[in-house]
Formats: structure tokens, C-alpha cells, sequence
């Protein structure tokens, strides 16, 4: 049963491992952090920790890109924590596959900035997810959980 890591990225992104035979949904959660305000970084060890765990053989991530208005502080700490996220995909030996919003948007039927559709999209699909993605704010989880749907079937 091969198991894929899906990642929304950045400090409010999420990530979610799959297991593509069925598929099914065995774990999602928020991007791990530390600190706060100016001083907060993705929590790496704690990522790391998670990928023992779940050991996924491939990951799949969201390419970054700069959000239209976004400031020069917030698109400096987006970059650092994508950085971060990729350097422990690749330190953990992972296969990594950077996705295209577009592409795996345009799978699902979702519209462009619509988090809340993701997350429903999820619900969709995995209805038992709805521990993983309970609140609202787990939109990140949802997304994470899609991109790595459309990778496992895109690879």
C-alpha cells in the first residue's frame, strides 16, 4: 500500500498522508510550528518525528508562489517555512514532486482563492475525515490531503 505525503505549505499549511490503494485518509494535520509572530518557524524536528512515523514514499507539494499584496515580511517567512518543509522532505530521503495549484484545482472543480471548498471537496471524497477537518480553519489539511490525492494519480 503505497502512502504519499500531500503538502499545502507554509506556516498556516497543512500536511496529510494518503494511502492511495482504496484510498484513504491515514493522517492529517496543521504545518508544525514554534515561536510566534516575527519569530515563527516551521517546527522541523517535530515534522521529521511525523514522517517516521507515516513514512510516506513520495511527497507531493504545492508550488510557492508570492500572494498578490502580500508584504515583504510575509512573503520572506512563506519562503523560509516552503524551505524548511522541502529540506526535511529531501533530509528524509523522500521523492518530492512539486504540483501546480492550478493543476490539481482544476482536478477537484475548485475555484481559485475558495478555501472553504477544498474542505469540502475533502468531505466529499474521504467522509471520514471530518475528525481531520472539523473546523474551518483545517482548510490547509483538506488541501493537503487533495494535493496528495492528485499526485498518487498523476505519478
Amino acid at each position: 500500500m503505497m502512502r504519499v505525503v500531500g503538502v499545502d505549505p507554509g506556516i498556516r499549511g497543512g500536511l496529510a498522508v494518503v494511502a492511495l490503494a482504496g484510498p484513504s485518509v491515514i493522517a492529517a494535520i496543521d504545518i508544525p510550528v514554534v515561536g510566534s509572530g516575527a519569530k515563527e518557524r516551521v517546527d522541523v524536528l517535530t515534522l521529521l518525528r511525523w514522517f517516521d512515523v507515516h513514512k510516506p514514499e513520495h511527497a507531493f507539494v504545492e508550488r510557492a508562489q508570492a500572494m498578490p499584496r502580500q508584504g515583504s515580511s510575509s512573503g520572506f517567512k512563506y519562503g523560509r517555512a516552503v524551505g524548511a518543509i522541502e529540506a526535511a522532505i529531501i533530509c528524509h530521503e523522500i521523492p518530492l514532486t512539486i504540483i501546480e495549484p492550478a493543476m490539481w484545482k482544476k482536478h477537484f472543480r475548485l475555484p481559485g482563492g475558495d478555501k472553504e471548498a477544498s474542505r469540502q471537496r475533502a468531505l466529499q471524497i474521504f467522509p471520514a475525515t471530518h475528525t481531520f477537518l472539523a473546523r474551518k480553519l483545517d482548510h490547509g489539511r483538506a488541501e493537503a490531503i487533495l494535493i496528495a490525492l492528485y499526485g498518487g494519480k498523476m505519478a
